[in-house]
């Protein structure tokens, strides 16, 4: 084997018999904890490629207020938009006074959120007893709503220039949005789904 210039033989060999020391040393201090990291690696590998367990969660609640009324990407939209005020309160849908008084529902939760320029957003959701839902229906219709059932949903929409009203219907539950020059994606779909069911 060829010398390298300036290396220096008897400093070499102890150098290279106290790193193999060093190595068989590290080898015997961790010799002990190889069988739990050979078992620790099995168990990881076999949880990732088993079947999760099941697990159970609580049914979701209709919303009661205006943070649960909103999914998570609405809720950020609307708090991050242009001078967005949020009012929590306890009044009557803002849309068709006559079908309030036709109605005389009981208001859960008004969500009445102010952006700039003017426009705003106005949720109320409020229970009704039967022949309440079928009063506003009725209502909603000769107001020149166009009111569709699908399913145990009864929906009724109406736009008049840039205001855009919307009810939704379901069981005792009454959504009442209305979108004044502001239009969130998905808006009354969203709320409606999280007043009936939680989301």
């Amino acid at each position: 084997m060829a010398r390298i210039g300036g290396r220096s033989l008897w400093l070499a060999w102890p150098a290279g018999v106290f790193c193999a020391a060093a190595v068989a040393a590290m080898i015997v201090l961790a010799a002990p904890g190889i069988p739990a990291a050979v078992s620790f690696v099995g168990d990881t590998l076999r949880s990732a490629t088993s079947t999760p367990a099941a697990v159970e969660t609580a049914p979701a609640e209709p919303a009661q207020d205006c943070r649960h009324l909103y999914s998570q990407p609405l809720w950020s939209s609307m708090v991050w938009s242009p001078d967005a005020l949020l009012w929590q309160r306890r009044t009557v849908a803002l849309s068709t006074p006559e079908a309030v008084t036709a109605a005389s529902p009981t208001v859960v939760v008004t969500c009445h959120w102010r952006g700039s320029a003017g426009r705003f957003v106005e949720t109320t959701v409020s229970t009704v007893t039967p022949e309440g839902a079928a009063a506003v229906s009725t209502t909603l219709a000769a107001q020149g709503f166009a009111c569709a059932a699908d399913g145990d949903t009864t929906h009724c929409a109406r736009t008049t220039g840039d205001v855009v009203e919307v009810h939704d219907l379901r069981g005792d539950r009454w959504v009442s949005s209305t979108l004044s020059g502001w239009a969130p994606d998905d808006y009354a779909a969203i709320v409606a789904s999280h007043a009936f069911s939680g989301g």
